[in-house]
C-alpha cells in the first residue's frame, strides 16, 4: 500500500502514529503566569542532543479557552520554563487522567491524586514520585505547518532520578517500565533490555 497523506489514507484509522512507534512520553507539567498548575502527556517528546542537553516535545492540539495551542504551551510561553516527568507502568492510569481536556485553571495533579512538588531551580512543579524529572529553561517555541502545531524546545538544566531505579550506578529502565505510547489508543512497556556494541568499540 501507498498514500499520500494530502489524498487521505483510505483506512477506518490513520496508521501514521502506529508506523512510528514506540513513543517515549513526556509528561510535561507547568505553571502558569496565574500560579495555576498543568500536567499533561505529550507522545511527540524525545531527547534531541547531549551537550548542553536538550529535549523536544510537539503539541498538535488547540483548546477553546487558549489562545496559544494548548495549556501546556501558552504556560511555556508566559514563564519560559516546564518540566519533564517519565511516566512509569505503575502510572499509567492516572497518566490517562491527565490527558483529558480540562477547563483552564483545573489542576490535572489534584484531578487524578497525584502528588506535586516544586522543582529545585525553577517555579514549576514536578511529580513527586516519577522515575526522573527534567528541569527544563524554554529556548524556543517553533510554530509548526498546520493550525495547532508547535514545536516546544528545553535546555535540561536540572535532573531529578528516583534512588530506587539506579543499579550500580546506571539509570535502569527495569526498574520502573517505561510506559510507550504506539498507534491509535494502544500503549506498550519496556521491560526487555539487550546492549549492542558499536562496530567501532
Amino acid at each position: 500500500m501507498f498514500y499520500e497523506p494530502k489524498d487521505g489514507h483510505g483506512l477506518p484509522h490513520n496508521p501514521f502514529n502506529a508506523i512510528v512507534t514506540p513513543r517515549p512520553i513526556g509528561w510535561i507539567s507547568t505553571r502558569g503566569s496565574d500560579g495555576a498548575d498543568n500536567l499533561a502527556p505529550y507522545s511527540f517528546f524525545n531527547a534531541v542532543a547531549y551537550v548542553p542537553p536538550q529535549v523536544m516535545f510537539a503539541s498538535t492540539s488547540s483548546k477553546d479557552d487558549r489562545e496559544f495551542g494548548k495549556d501546556s504551551t501558552e504556560n511555556i510561553r508566559d514563564t519560559g520554563v516546564f518540566c519533564v516527568n517519565i511516566v512509569e507502568y505503575a502510572a499509567r492510569d492516572v497518566m490517562n487522567t491527565t490527558s483529558g481536556t480540562w477547563d483552564k485553571g483545573d489542576d490535572e495533579f489534584t484531578r487524578a491524586g497525584i502528588e506535586k512538588v516544586d522543582c529545585s531551580l525553577i517555579d514549576c512543579p514536578r511529580v513527586a514520585n516519577a522515575p526522573a524529572s527534567l528541569e527544563c529553561r524554554m529556548t524556543q517555541i517553533v510554530k509548526l505547518e498546520g493550525e495547532a502545531n508547535y514545536l516546544v524546545l528545553g535546555e535540561v538544566i536540572g535532573v531529578h532520578m528516583r534512588d530506587d531505579c539506579l543499579t550500580d550506578g546506571i539509570f535502569d529502565v527495569t526498574k520502573f517500565n517505561p510506559l510507550t505510547r504506539l498507534g491509535y489508543r494502544d500503549y506498550s512497556v519496556v521491560r526487555e533490555v539487550f546492549s549492542l556494541a558499536r562496530p567501532d568499540d
